[in-house]
Formats: C-alpha cells, sequence, structure tokens
C-alpha cells in the first residue's frame, strides 16, 4: 500500500495553518495570519528535506537454502548500502510474497546495513522475494518517503516430504527382485570382474593379475545392482479436484506432498523411480543423483490441477513396474471397477475422497488402499496402505 506523502500530524499541522490563515483573515487578526502560514510551511519544508535528496542503493540478498520446503524456516541475509546526501533514519522492510511468512522489518541506523530474518514457507510455489523498502521521516515527523530499492530475488517453496515407512519386502519389474548386470562405464559397486581391454579404456584400470594370468591386456569392470523400477502417479485431472481459488486445495496439497514423500521413499529404498501425472507427463524421474531430487521438487513446487483423465495402461506401458503408487482425487465407484493394477507388483492407490464402494472395488482388483484426506496423517496413511509381507504372516 502506498503511503501519503504526509504523515498524520503532518497533515494535521497543514489543515490547522489553512483554518487559522481563513480565521485570520475573517478577524483581521494578524498573528493569527503569521501562525497559520507557518503551520503551513512546516509540513511543506518538511517534504522538500525528506523528498529532495538523490538516493540510491545496492541490494545483496543470501537465502541459506535454495529450496525452502513447505513448513521449514531458512535465514534471509540482507546487504544494504545507501548512497544519499544526508543519510536518513528509518524504518526498512522487505517485501515478502504470499508463499512465505517472516519479520521481514526493522530500524534503519542511518549508514550501512547488514541485516538478517527468517523465513518460513508457507505455501508450494516460486515467487519474488523485495524489493526493499525504505521509510524515512523528517525530524518533525510531518513528511514521509517511501522508496523501493535493489532487485528482487527468486525464492522456490517446494512441497514438503514426509518420513514414511519402507516396503514390506523389496520387489522388482513384474514382482521380480533386484539382478545385477555389467557396467562399462568404470563406476559402481566393488565387485569387480576382468574383461579384455578395448579402445579408450583408462590405463589406470588394467587388470595386471588377470593380464598376467591370460596373456592378454585385461581391465576391470564393475558389477552394479540394477535398480528395479518403481512409478509414482499422481493424478491431477481437474475435475478430480476443487477449483482453485485464492487459496490452495487442502485435499491437492497433501496429495503433492505424499508424492514427494513416496518418491523420496522408494528412491532411498533402492527403486529407480519415474514420477508422472495421470497424462504420461514425466514430472521427475529419481536415479540416484543429488539434482534428481531437486528437479523433481521444483517440478512439484509448480503444478495445479489440470487436464483430463486418462487410462493407466497407456501411462504405465508393456513393462509393468514393480510397486506402482497411484495418487488420486474423487474417486468414484465405476471408474474404481475400471481401475486395473497393470501388472504392478505392489499396487498403491490413495484418493483425497472416494464413494464407499469405490474402495472396496479397488481392493478387489489387487490395489492396496487408503484415503488421504486434507488433513490426513501422510506417514499413518501410507503405513495404513502397505501390503502386509509374507514374513509378518510366517
Amino acid at each position: 500500500m502506498k503511503r501519503r506523502p504526509l504523515t498524520g500530524r503532518g497533515s494535521g499541522c497543514l489543515l490547522s495553518g489553512i483554518l487559522l490563515i481563513v480565521a485570520a483573515n475573517a478577524a483581521a487578526a494578524r498573528p493569527l495570519l503569521y501562525l497559520g502560514v507557518l503551520l503551513v510551511a512546516l509540513p511543506l519544508i518538511s517534504l522538500l528535506i525528506v523528498r529532495m535528496p538523490r538516493r540510491r542503493a545496492d541490494v545483496a540478498r543470501r537465502i541459506s537454502t535454495d529450496l525452502l520446503a513447505v513448513g521449514e524456516t531458512s535465514q534471509v541475509q540482507v546487504r544494504f548500502d545507501l548512497y544519499s546526501i544526508g543519510i536518513p533514519n528509518g524504518t526498512w522492510r522487505d517485501t515478502l510474497p504470499p508463499a512465505v511468512s517472516g519479520d521481514a522489518t526493522g530500524d534503519y541506523p542511518g549508514d550501512a546495513l547488514s541485516l538478517r530474518y527468517d523465513l518460513t514457507g508457507v505455501r508450494r510455489g516460486i515467487s519474488t522475494l523485495g524489493p526493499l523498502i525504505l521509510r524515512t521521516v523528517d525530524p518533525f515527523g510531518l513528511a514521509q518517503r517511501e522508496q523501493a530499492f535493489g532487485d528482487t530475488r527468486t525464492v522456490t517453496v517446494i512441497p514438503q516430504s514426509v518420513a514414511l515407512a519402507p516396503l514390506p519386502t523389496k520387489v522388482g519389474a513384474a514382482g521380480g527382485t533386484a539382478q545385477t548386470r555389467s557396467s562399462r562405464i568404470g563406476q559402481g559397486a566393488d565387485n569387480l570382474i576382468p574383461r579384455p581391454y578395448s579402445s579408450g579404456d583408462s590405463r589406470r584400470r588394467i587388470h595386471w593379475r588377470a593380464t598376467a594370468h591370460r596373456g592378454d591386456l585385461m581391465v576391470r569392470q564393475e558389477e552394479e545392482e540394477a535398480s528395479p523400477d518403481a512409478m509414482v502417479v499422481l493424478d491431477r485431472a481437474a475435475d478430480r479436484w476443487d477449483r482453485p481459488g485464492e487459496e490452495p486445495d487442502a485435499a491437492f496439497e497433501a496429495a503433492v506432498t505424499l508424492c514427494a514423500s513416496v518418491a523420496l521413499r522408494l528412491a532411498a529404498d533402492g527403486y529407480s523411480v519415474d514420477v508422472v501425472d495421470i497424462s504420461g507427463t514425466q514430472l521427475g524421474a529419481l536415479r540416484g543423483h543429488e539434482e534428481d531430487r531437486e528437479d523433481l521438487m521444483v517440478a512439484l513446487a509448480m503444478i495445479g490441477p489440470r487436464g483430463e483423465p486418462h487410462d493407466l495402461r497407456s501411462i504405465v506401458g508393456s513393462t509393468p513396474p514393480g510397486p506402482l503408487v497411484l495418487i488420486t482425487g474423487r474417486l468414484e465407484g465405476e471408474e474404481a471397477e475400471r481401475l486395473t493394477t497393470v501388472g504392478a507388483a505392489a499396487p498403491l492407490l490413495f484418493a483425497a475422497s472416494a464413494e464407499p464402494e469405490a474402495l472396496a472395488a479397488a481392493s478387489a482388483h489387487g490395489w492396496n488402499t487408503a484415503l488421504l484426506p486434507a488433513d490426513a496423517d501422510i506417514a499413518q496413511t501410507w503405513a495404513d496402505a502397505l501390503p502386509v509381507s509374507k514374513a509378518a504372516h510366517a
């Protein structure tokens, strides 16, 4: 909100001066005229004091974390250098978007300022932090000036991720377990086997003992464990969720939180994870690299309900994954009857809301199901849907 050039005191002083001038002319009272002119002049002089100096400033911000999760607190450090004739005192505030909250205000002492404040993620999304606003007031408190300095800084608020329990057993594609495969890259586990030297292989990888034994140049080759496949599908079809308004749909936010948490849980368990929406658009792929996690979180920070429902068969393809996690919104009974697990070894279904017979129908088709309301305990909801391992029955 843009402030008026005069403070409340300044406006009162100006109004009083005008009334005194009018009264002095009506009563022919010269002393009142002098006083009225003085009261009118003071606010005008104060305006010149605060608005005449030309000012420029350098603003540098640094946030302790590049990606801020919902509910997470980070610290912002701001360096503010003001260049002006007659450095004023005043107050500062940093402009915060609705996606974050914090007490980004304080007193400006009139010289270079190094300030810090805490920033808490409130809502997923990518928004801008800044500019920095400096408010100064003249010594009499009659006039004020607000001026914006510095560029804005992008702040990315990613979904919250919740620690989840692992699956009872580790399953691979089509119900199998992890297998080993050869790697020609020279990176992997410590299980070494020799193979014939090929053009381009590093001399540092020569396996001297195998070379001496076979009489031909041999190099080391590792065996690495092949990660079984897992897929997480976020059904963000528009008609599954409430229409977005000023406030985000709490049920959809819970779904995004579960989606992020499940993907990280499966990746931590050694799965090669693909995260897609219901149209088949890939939101992220976790293959054991830190940048994969960041890319997925940024993608999940920006998504919202959109598009039309699609058949799950067209998304999964001909090779079913081991774990298949489907997160959807409203689930009707007829849709649940048509919902197939497409051959996944561990299919789990989460719905924000469902007709009474919908989850039962999905369970009859092999799904492990659970409701995911807006206020759900994410970790408990996940645990409720986990399939019971065979060892648990032994």
